[in-house]
């Protein structure tokens, strides 16, 4: 829906334009002097990565106070969640004007807050600061935020449509004043040049934010929003720890009115025709174009080939050989690699097109790694295990982080077995050694009964506090064999708390992380959302996150001006409908959901847990994300994801169509 304040039919509650005097009354005293003007516009100019700045005591403190009790009385919030953010959030607040009398009357200094922000002493005043250029006063966009513990928003550009200028003002509790240590900070990150292979200038933001601005009451940022270089976040606003003895922090409950200033509409000084369905152009093209960034992506993928055996080969060498099963059953849970069991496997696959595994490794294999992850895990600064004698091994921080950031590893580049020195770790075995090896992929071939080309390893460690992967589309034609081994040892992720009983399962259409982290029976679905009534006391969020899921793409086909785009990723997010990002061609990396509970785009779902193997045949569309890991987490989630090509024959053709 556009944020575009339109007459009610009665034509009595247009929004109303005020004077420059009548506005600048709304102002702390003194804002509008030239010299205050002149002392941000400087701070504007100089600050870094990217222009930005902070008004300090922006609003009359009574009407502020105001504004922040009739918000709690009379204003009701949905909890939303998605692969970005996940907040408490009000519907728009720009459009009042087509409230009832009886509504209206609950909230006049939200009314007066309003059109004071957006009248013209004050977007000029914005615009000189930013140079900006002309600011719309007709189209509005606004909202309430509250993020409580557990609560973020994690990297965007906020580039939509006829975005020019973001701001946030925040209401946090006036009487007790807010510590940095509580998260919730608005962090800035720098964008670093490079060129691709054509010659192009592709701007890159770095996985780590460079300015961190702490919220305060009434305090106002704000910057211009720029295409591939305004990336910014919202820090998690941390969970009381068990060390913190401290009572009196009101629950940590940051509350903010955020929105956008647009560019001049239809009718009003400063419009250029044309100008806006420009910007939503550069807003898709600024995401599309990620094809000229991806060359500086981490990780990239290293493909390995497998050679194909001869189309005479005997039947029996499709079976494991006694080296094979010796090899595997160093690693392997025995259930597995019996034929009864590989058998019952292939059918369930070939039902579900997806398998969940639990006690996968063997108790002796799994008992030493998990030893070793657990000392891994408990370091003060978190690094992704190499063993020091090997030199050819990739490692780093994902990056992008408007797409993922973890740290990751991928597997020694030696076939098809790695020599190892006695002193090799249970980790380095398992991603050096058993994932990559002919023996596991003729296993993983046999129990889904597809014929695997090629293989993409990667280990993965998503750290407290810091790491996730966003929601992406596949885009091949062809489906991808994907799996994750959870390898996570901590407890309290939603499984069974690493039970080593060997199970065979298969992950249901309806099942996926509840609040908790643990499976639902999809009454209680991840993102869902339900409006709390008026003055609601804010609970605390006990979700830990970590959970890997796969969305279902959206089928629609047509793309919107730019200025109707929904975007997760705005610290006001507007523009959201049910909790979710719908998917839009301008970012593909996003997921949608239903109306109805029982459709709600969720195919498969596993929470981060200990030795359990997810497998899953992806089609081309469907999203695919690790959901924020919450510092409030007992450790971090630790994982191996592998992609695997696989080539289908007639008969399996037949099967798909």
């Amino acid at each position: 829906m556009k944020r575009k304040n339109e007459t009610p039919a009665n034509g009595k509650y247009k929004k109303r334009a005020i004077s420059d005097e009548e506005a600048q009354k709304h102002f702390r005293k003194g804002l509008f002097q030239p010299k205050v003007l002149q002392e941000y516009t400087q701070q504007y100019a100089k600050s870094e990565p990217y222009k930005h700045a902070v008004i300090h005591n922006l609003i009359s403190d009574t009407l502020l106070r105001n504004v922040r009790d009739e918000i709690r009385e009379n204003i009701s919030f949905t909890p939303k969640e998605t692969d970005i953010y996940k907040i408490h959030q009000s519907g728009d607040l720009a459009n009042l004007d087509g409230l009832d009398d009886s509504s209206l009357r609950r909230l006049p200094s939200l009314l007066t807050l309003r059109d004071a922000l957006y009248s013209s002493t004050f977007r000029k005043y914005i615009s000189t600061v930013a140079g900006s250029g002309p600011l719309s006063g007709v189209k509005t966009d606004m909202a309430v935020n509250v993020y409580t513990p557990g609560c973020h928003l994690l990297c965007h550009d906020d580039v939509i449509g006829s975005r020019r200028v973001s701001w946030i003002l925040y209401l946090l509790d006036p009487d007790r004043p807010w510590k940095p240590e509580w998260g919730g900070a608005l962090r800035l990150y720098p964008t670093e040049i490079f060129k691709n292979e054509d010659g192009d200038e592709v701007k890159v933001p770095h996985p780590n934010f460079s300015v961190s601005i702490p919220p305060a009451w009434n305090q106002l940022s704000f910057f211009t929003v720029q295409p591939g270089e305004s990336f910014h976040d919202v820090e998690e606003v941390y969970k009381r720890g068990p060390a913190e003895t401290e009572e009196n922090d009101g629950g940590r409950i940051r509350m903010a009115i955020s929105g956008w200033f647009h560019i001049p509409q239809e009718g009003e000084e400063g419009y250029e025709e044309g100008l806006e369905a420009k910007l939503a152009e550069r807003s898709s093209l600024a995401q599309l174009q990620g094809g000229k960034a991806d060359a500086f992506d981490q990780p990239q993928p290293q493909w390995v080939k497998y050679p194909q055996p001869d189309v005479e080969e005997d039947a029996e060498e499709a079976e494991f050989s006694t080296a094979e099963i010796e090899f595997l059953l160093k690693y392997l849970n025995p259930n597995y690699l019996t034929p009864d069991t590989v058998e019952e496997l292939s059918a369930m696959f070939s039902d579900e097109s997806s398998l969940r595994l639990s006690s996968f490794l063997s108790n002796k294999f799994s008992a030493r790694l998990r030893t070793y992850l657990e000392s891994k895990d408990q370091e003060s600064h978190p690094t992704i295990p190499v063993h020091p004698s090997y030199k050819n091994i990739t490692t780093g921080i994902a990056r992008p982080p408007h797409k993922h950031r973890f740290l990751y590893r991928q597997p020694l580049r030696l076939a098809p077995n790695p020599p190892y020195a006695g002193d090799s770790t249970p980790y380095d075995e398992l991603i050096d050694t058993l994932i990559p090896s002919p023996a596991f992929h003729k296993w993983l071939s046999l129990v889904t009964g597809l014929t695997l080309t090629q293989s993409n390893i990667l280990g993965r460690r998503f750290r407290r506090g810091m790491d996730y992967s966003l929601a992406t589309a596949y885009e091949e034609d062809e489906p991808q064999l994907e799996i994750c081994l959870g390898i996570t040892p901590s407890t309290g992720w939603g499984d069974d708390d690493g039970a080593e009983e060997a199970t065979v399962g298969v992950e249901e259409d309806d099942e996926q992380p509840s609040s908790n982290g643990s499976k639902s029976n999809g009454k209680e679905k991840a993102g869902s959302s339900s409006t709390t009534p008026p003055k609601q006391e804010f609970g605390p969020e006990d979700s830990v996150g970590g959970y890997e899921m796969y969305m279902a793409g959206d089928d629609d086909d047509d793309d919107d001006d730019g200025g109707d785009a929904t975007d997760a990723g705005a610290e006001a997010s507007t523009h959201t409908g049910a909790g979710h990002r719908r998917r839009t061609k301008a970012d593909p990396a996003v997921y949608r959901s239903s109306a109805d509970e029982e459709d709600d785009g969720v195919l498969f779902s596993m929470p981060a847990g200990w030795n359990n193997l997810s497998v899953v045949l992806r089609d081309k569309g469907v999203l695919r994300f690790v959901k924020y890991v919450n510092r409030a987490a007992r450790g971090d989630r630790w994982d191996i994801s592998g992609e695997f090509a696989v080539e289908f024959g007639e008969e399996s053709e037949d099967e798909e169509k």
